[in-house]
Order: C-alpha cells, then sequence, then structure tokens
C-alpha cells in the first residue's frame, strides 16, 4: 500500500534540497525525515532547480556510496553541520 504524498512547505523544500546536496546525508535520513524516498528527491530536486544545477546534482549523486546507507562504511558516522543551530 502505497503512502499519501505529503505536502511540504518552503522551509522543508529547502531543508531536503540542502541535504540533498551534503554528501554525508544518506536518502534514508530524508525518508524518514520528510517522507520522501529517493525518486520523490529526485523528483523535487528536478522541480526545484535549474536544469543544469539539476543535472550537476545528479551526476555527482549517482553511485555516490555516502548517499546509500547500505552502500556506506561503517566508519563514517553521523554528521552534524556546523551552521545548523540546535533549536529547543
Amino acid at each position: 500500500m502505497r503512502m499519501p504524498e505529503r505536502i511540504l512547505n518552503e522551509a522543508e523544500i529547502s531543508r531536503v534540497i540542502e541535504m540533498a546536496w551534503e554528501d554525508r546525508t544518506p536518502f534514508e535520513a530524508m525518508q524518514v525525515q520528510f517522507g520522501l524516498n529517493q525518486d520523490g528527491v529526485i523528483k523535487l530536486m528536478r522541480a526545484h532547480l535549474k536544469h543544469g544545477s539539476f543535472k550537476l546534482w545528479r551526476e555527482r549523486t549517482r553511485g555516490q556510496a555516502t548517499k546509500h546507507l547500505q552502500l556506506r562504511s561503517p566508519e563514517v558516522a553521523r554528521h552534524k553541520a556546523n551552521h545548523r543551530v540546535k533549536q529547543f
């Protein structure tokens, strides 16, 4: 059974795009947080990026081991970006 797609607000879309560009953020993390699987992230990126930026991102993520938990080395630990401020 397919789950209905969640409608994301502008801030969530921006965060998904930011996470998608980060090398260490796997697609599985985006699925847990926003309900978007890899195909959903690709569709979102295609819809919200310029064509050239989308192509560059796809070339960069295609086959990248750190974007998939199953392909990731166990030595790659969780990464916390310095620019993200913890909100209470």
